[in-house]
């Protein structure tokens, strides 16, 4: 059943927020919350770069993968992993967003720094 006032849907691992109405994508849901998903297609399930986790406990809350997703994801699909793209959100959901390999590695710094150890780096 369709809700009146839309699905909550949360971007992890900032727990940005954000309410759209049933069958918006992920990557509709991703840019009203302020968050990046990058993309080259259009949306058309070409490029790949939209990956997003969705926990299994949570996978009923997305319309099942296509034919189109089915085929470029493969097997990723078995470990929860979706393109924002085509997947369109049926309910209440957390997404996990991979972190952008230049701020992860700024983030691992920083906290071997605030504990003390050195990498030879600096």
């Amino acid at each position: 059943m369709k809700p009146q006032k839309g699905w909550t849907v949360t971007f992890q691992p900032e727990g940005r927020k954000t309410v759209v109405q049933h069958g918006v994508t992920l990557l509709e849901a991703a840019r009203k919350a302020g968050v990046v998903l990058p993309t080259r297609c259009g949306g058309k399930a070409g490029c790949l770069m939209c990956k997003v986790t969705v926990p299994q406990e949570e996978a009923a809350a997305l319309r099942p993968p296509g034919d189109a997703e089915r085929r470029k994801l493969g097997g990723l699909l078995d470990s929860g992993v979706r393109l924002a793209c085509q997947a369109a959100v049926w309910n209440d959901l957390s997404v996990v967003v991979p972190e952008d390999p230049l701020k992860a590695a700024v983030r691992r710094r920083l906290e071997a720094a605030r504990r003390g150890e050195e990498d030879g780096l600096w």
